[in-house]
């Protein structure tokens, strides 16, 4: 009789962690689904669609700059989508390729918005200088959120969620770029928050999984709230502006 109740009571501890990861594939693919849509929505006019909008030309920087980041956000779901089959093995060995683009990306996107902050400013009005921030600030918060996760590759659970937070940090130069009004009226309030946005999933996927948020959710998912207006104080600073013309001037 007790070993008849003890096999229940296992087959439904198997049965719950079946729809657990069934959930958690769910999960991962959508979010990276999401990003993938956003990504191409937000440059599909400057970017991916140019010329059915903008005749004239990037310079090879942008094309290098665009052609890296695409590649992260089609690793991302590439990555996500082997682990939904359980390609763990091709997952893993991809991972390096991932830790070299990933540090490509950081060089890449660097150089490139120093290189643009000698010219006009994204947002009408604000210092090129105070704007060179944000995509600094988004290629800060990447280099610790994805750092961290190459480090912590052998301890899933943290892992997975700062590789998608990584992802999640550098999503406002799409978004900024979303053909919506309010976002170019609103200016960084809107880009920043529609951003944040993405972490709200995360967070709930947490609770509803787990009981409370992971603390890897927690912790970098504030990292990545809290940057926002810190970048904004500091690019109106005298300090700031004293060293971004230093940057722009012998880069």
């Amino acid at each position: 009789m007790c070993g008849g109740r003890a096999a229940i009571i296992r087959t439904m501890a198997t049965n719950a962690r079946m729809i657990n990861k069934r959930y958690e594939r769910l999960f991962y693919t959508a979010m990276a689904v999401a990003l993938v849509i956003t990504v191409f929505a937000g440059f599909s006019r400057t970017f991916y669609l140019r010329p059915m909008f903008h005749p004239e030309p990037l310079m090879p920087l942008l094309y290098v700059h665009g052609f890296i980041f695409t590649l992260w956000i089609a690793l991302l779901l590439t990555q996500t989508t082997l682990i939904a089959t359980q390609r763990t093995r091709t997952h893993m060995r991809l991972g390096i390729a991932g830790m070299l683009l990933a540090s490509l990306m950081i060089v890449i996107g660097t150089v490139t918005a120093i290189v643009r902050a000698k010219g006009a400013s994204p947002i009408p009005g604000v210092n090129p200088l105070s704007f060179l921030t944000i995509p600094l600030g988004d290629m800060l918060v990447f280099m610790i959120l994805v750092g961290s996760a190459f480090y912590f590759r052998r301890r899933l659970e943290i892992h997975k969620r700062l590789m998608l937070l990584a992802t999640i940090a550098i999503l406002p130069a799409a978004v900024t770029r979303l053909p919506f009004a309010f976002i170019q009226q609103y200016g960084p309030l809107a880009f920043f928050g529609l951003s944040d946005l993405f972490i709200v999933p995360c967070l709930l996927y947490d609770i509803s999984t787990r009981g409370r948020p992971h603390r890897a959710t927690v912790l970098g998912g504030a990292l990545i709230v809290l940057s926002h207006p810190l970048r904004l104080i500091v690019g109106n600073t005298h300090a700031w502006l004293a060293f971004a013309t230093w940057l722009t001037r012998w880069t």
